[in-house]
């Protein structure tokens, strides 16, 4: 039989077997948590930045005289091993769970006190050198630790999310210079409109793109305001003076980011404000990039009976009855993942507005919901990156074919003949089935063939020019 060490805490004891470096209190949450089946070893970013925390508070808390410098010399090695990757699989506590977040800065404590303890010549569980609670957590509360740790994870985690969403826009900025000569006809309430090039289409979902990165990027700035130091409320009850200060500025040099202190800890320790924020605007490119792919779905629709204006890259047989059919299975999975994400926005606003008095408890769900989307999302715009966009095709001349039998490009005549007669060749060309040019120089020659093809010439249909009689 594996052997076990016996550990304790205020509601009893609990034998621990000894290959684990976490100890009973995480044990208990295994016990309690079984929610999503997913543990925080599974966000590795968040791991590491628990080893962050771990080892800048142990070293503040040597400057200010709180702990033994061999004690913190300790507890900085074992968060070195953790920020590593070394002892992921030893962080086992779900993701949602009650407490705060607190089995989680417990579960970092006890694994960091047990590769202290194996560092300085100890077994595991030999608190009494060096103590999860008395050391490694020395001058801290899960109530400043887990969010500064759930905040630098977050902004890491941004920063993959933000590549991944630049190659998005590059390869609808490309499909927009390999479209640029491509004329289509542009739609509004699924409607013919005016004339456009499939370029200036493709060009807009890049720019749309674009936009959204950049109010990510602003979002992502309110993650390096932190409240470390504050402990339990933001009293800084058990801190030693100058605490808090040198602990930010030994983590912001650890990670690498510019991290502040909060002026105001007691607010900072209750405010989850910045994750509405930021959820919101992840939402907001949800939204676009689903209304982008429900827009390649028409636009490849068909191919005979639909707009068939594009091409999708054909990945799987799409039906188990219909031979040939070959679905846009690619948007449709970039779809419901993003509503997956616009559902997460609402788990996120009803956690924060639950908080209570000088502390909110919700902040693993809100943990949960920032990081699934954030990893769900990337992951749907990889696909769709590698999977759709670069491989799309356009039908050239059957773009071309339905501009100039469509009868919306009787709206460049305006200018020229006036809305009233423009709307009576509409309204002819639809009931007798007759072309716009055949009804406006043909039979009641408002206009002469060479002023037609100067007004429908492929340039001015690309880029219009204000053409008078």
């Amino acid at each position: 039989m594996e052997s076990t060490r016996k550990e304790h805490d205020f509601l009893g004891e609990l034998e621990i077997p000894n290959h684990l470096y976490y100890g009973i209190q995480t044990f208990r949450a295994v016990e309690n948590f079984n929610i999503t089946g997913i543990p925080i070893s599974k966000e590795p970013l968040f791991i590491k930045a628990l080893g962050y925390v771990k080892k800048a508070a142990a070293m503040a808390n040597k400057d200010c005289g709180a702990i033994d410098p061999k004690i913190a010399e300790a507890i900085c090695y074992g968060s070195d091993q953790v920020i590593a990757g070394k002892f992921d699989q030893e962080f086992v506590s779900d993701l949602i769970q009650g407490g705060a977040g607190t089995s989680v800065n417990m579960n970092a404590n006890e694994v960091i006190a047990n590769i202290g303890l194996e560092y300085l010549g100890h077994k595991k569980g030999e608190y009494n050198f060096l103590h999860p609670n008395n050391h490694v957590n020395c001058s801290q509360s899960t109530n400043d630790a887990y969010p500064s740790a759930f905040r630098i994870a977050l902004y890491l985690k941004m920063e993959s999310f933000i590549k991944t969403f630049e190659g998005l826009e590059v390869a609808f900025a490309k499909k927009g210079e390999e479209f640029k000569d491509v004329l289509k006809m542009g739609r509004t309430q699924l409607q013919d409109a005016v004339p456009m090039t499939l370029g200036q289409e493709f060009k807009a979902y890049a720019t749309t793109i674009g936009e959204d990165i950049q109010r990510l990027k602003n979002a992502q700035e309110l993650l390096l305001e932190i409240n470390m130091g504050a402990t339990a409320i933001g009293t800084k009850v058990n801190a030693p003076e100058g605490y808090p200060e040198i602990c930010v500025k030994y983590l912001a040099d650890e990670v690498g980011i510019p991290l502040t202190l909060s002026p105001d800890l007691i607010e900072a320790t209750v405010d989850t404000g910045a994750y509405v924020q930021i959820m919101g605007t992840l939402k907001r490119s949800a939204v676009k990039i689903s209304k982008i792919c429900n827009d390649l779905r028409l636009l490849s629709s068909g191919p005979r009976t639909g707009l068939n204006e594009i091409n999708l890259p054909a990945r799987q047989p799409g039906s188990s009855i219909m031979p040939g059919k070959v679905n846009p299975v690619i948007p449709e999975v970039v779809n419901q993942t993003c509503f997956y994400v616009i559902g997460q926005d609402l788990t996120v606003t009803m956690a924060a507005e639950a908080g209570q008095l000088q502390l909110n408890v919700m902040e693993p769900v809100i943990a949960f919901a920032m990081f699934t989307s954030l990893d769900y999302l990337s992951n749907a715009i990889q696909t769709l990156i590698d999977k759709c966009i670069v491989g799309i095709t356009a039908n050239v001349d059957h773009c071309y074919n339905m501009v100039m039998n469509s009868i919306g490009i009787v709206t460049q005549l305006n200018p020229i003949i006036g809305y009233e007669e423009s709307a009576s060749i509409a309204g002819e060309a639809l009931k007798t089935g007759k072309s716009v040019h055949q009804i406006a120089v043909l039979e009641r020659k408002l206009i002469t063939q060479e002023k037609w093809d100067e007004i429908y010439s492929l340039e001015n249909l690309i880029h219009p020019k204000f053409i008078t009689k």
